[in-house]
């Protein structure tokens, strides 16, 4: 044996070695192939396989123990995910839960010590530059919604809705659910013909749009977001609405002072605020919305508040610069301070995870047109993401809620029961009644 094919071998055993001590004890879906070829962990028919193309990524991951060394190894192509890649997410809660006893550990850090050290590609480098945690600002927005209009286009609903979609059953297909989900926002705010309606991040204009197509009141959109405002605009043009619908770019920090509201909506937004900004979030939308109003947030909490660990570290980084959430208890408390009444909180786990295989398996069906307009690392890190997400919404850690306020205890156009919500007609808008005949 030469000495290069020596070397190899010893590298190859290195890591056999090393899985073979840790993962001893893992008997999950995910599957481990090394750097040539070898399966070390799982089965060949094993519904997620774990490729590492490189023996470096291996040896980070053992001495530093940092689920963000491997994820930047996948976006970087020296690490490939093969299959279901939610299932990827079962083997890290195995890993974060795992506590090895330290003669195991220090066997596993010698081994490790034999592979070749780490570097990543360029790209990498270039996505996570400059990445610091912002506050909501126009640069971090931009961020995540400025990727552009033709990726999300690819795998997203034919809305353009960028949110929880709200489903009848398993089969349901999304463009139906999320056009249920508009509907159904609406009708909890109650809206009629001649109300005025403010949409706090109003991404690519739908819920604008459809508000005042099918319940004919007069919306308006604000957005951080230059390519959904031109989408938004655009789309108000197409559908000739431009006399009941506006959009602006336009920070809620900044709203006018005299702004005022009968229904204020916030969908998907919140997330960017932080905790700390709670107060002044709340505050304004009880200072537009009119006595007597309705006030909808729909956004993501966890069951812990943001704490600093590997992933929320890999999302700051990488998707979210100001993402943090909060449990739902923290923000109906905010959202009482500030002075609104909780009328009803209506949790939506099961189907944002519904939602989120949908995207993914519509991103992985047009992965070649997603690399030509966002490039490989892109696509990797929205394909991470989002199937992550849909993972822990499974698992419960996230979650998502609708959050109805009233502005104070005034006199609310709220029924006894929620099943004016589901009936199959809207008496104040007949134009409602037909399409929530086909979409209910």
């Amino acid at each position: 044996m030469s000495d290069k094919s020596h070397h190899q071998e010893a590298v190859s055993a290195a890591g056999r070695s090393i899985l073979k001590l840790v993962l001893a004890d893992y008997h999950g879906p995910v599957a481990i192939r090394l750097w040539n070829g070898e399966l070390a962990v799982g089965a060949d028919d094993a519904s997620c396989t774990v490729v590492f193309k490189d023996p470096s990524v291996l040896r980070e991951l053992v001495l530093h123990r940092n689920v963000v060394n491997l994820a930047e190894d996948y976006l970087a192509d020296e690490a490939d995910i093969e299959g279901d890649t939610e299932q990827l997410f079962d083997l890290l809660s195995y890993m974060r839960d795992l506590e090895l006893t330290w003669p195991l550990k220090l066997r596993a850090m010698r081994q490790a010590l034999r592979l070749p050290r780490h570097h990543h590609e360029k790209s990498v480098r270039e996505i996570r530059a400059g990445r610091t945690k912002r506050r909501n600002t126009k640069e971090s927005i931009a961020h995540h919604y400025d990727v552009g209009n033709d990726f999300y286009s690819l795998w997203l609903d034919k809305e353009m809705v960028y949110s929880c979609a709200y489903f009848s059953d398993d089969s349901q297909g999304l463009d139906g659910a999320q056009r249920d989900k508009l509907d159904y926002i609406c009708r909890k705010l109650r809206l009629t013909p001649g109300q005025t309606l403010l949409d706090i991040g109003c991404g690519w204009g739908a819920l604008v749009c459809w508000a005042a197509r099918q319940f004919g009141v007069k919306a308006h959109g604000i957005t951080l977001s230059e390519q959904q405002l031109a989408h938004a605009r655009e789309r108000i043009r197409e559908e000739g609405l431009e006399g009941q619908v506006t959009v602006e770019l336009l920070d809620y920090r900044d709203l006018p002072s005299d702004a005022r509201y009968d229904r204020v909506v916030s969908v998907g937004m919140f997330e960017h605020i932080g905790v700390d900004n709670f107060p002044h979030y709340f505050g304004t939308i009880k200072r537009v919305l009119t006595p007597g109003g309705l006030f909808l947030n729909h956004g993501i909490t966890n069951d812990t508040g943001w704490e600093d660990t590997p992933i929320t570290r890999f999302i700051n980084s990488y998707v979210f610069p100001d993402g943090e959430l909060a449990r739902i208890s923290k923000v109906c408390e905010a959202m009482e301070d500030a002075g609104f009444e909780i009328i009803d909180v209506e949790g939506l786990r099961r189907h944002y995870a519904m939602t989120l295989r949908h995207w993914v398996n519509a991103l992985e069906r047009h992965r070649a047109q997603a690399v030509e307009v966002v490039g490989e690392a892109t696509y990797r890190v929205w394909r991470l993401y989002m199937a992550g997400s849909a993972y822990y919404f499974d698992e419960g850690s996230i979650n998502v809620y609708q959050v109805l306020g009233g502005h104070d205890r005034e006199p609310l156009a709220v029924g006894l029961r929620r099943d004016e919500l589901y009936k199959k007609g809207c008496e104040c808008w007949p134009e409602c009644a037909s399409v929530s005949g086909e979409t209910s």
